[in-house]
């Protein structure tokens, strides 16, 4: 998330705003664990899967937003 961003930018947002790194460590950590289940190396079920995915979208979701509001502030 965030790779076509100025890393610094990024960083800066992560080390500045607690609920945004909060958000990004928790989408981090459910990519990871639905990319391991759809890999099948962590099993789960139909229902929690889902609902990893729908939680992982919420927090991109809320993480982008957060990320045109307070990016033009950084420059």
């Amino acid at each position: 998330m965030f790779e076509n961003q100025q890393r610094e930018d990024v960083e800066a947002l992560l080390k500045a705003n607690i609920e945004f790194r909060r958000l990004y460590q928790r989408h981090r950590e459910l990519d990871s664990k639905v990319r391991d289940a759809e890999l099948g190396v962590l099993p789960m079920d139909d229902t929690t899967l889902a609902s990893m995915k729908r939680e992982k979208l919420v927090a991109k979701d809320r993480l982008t937003r957060m990320w045109e509001v307070h990016r033009p502030r950084m420059h």
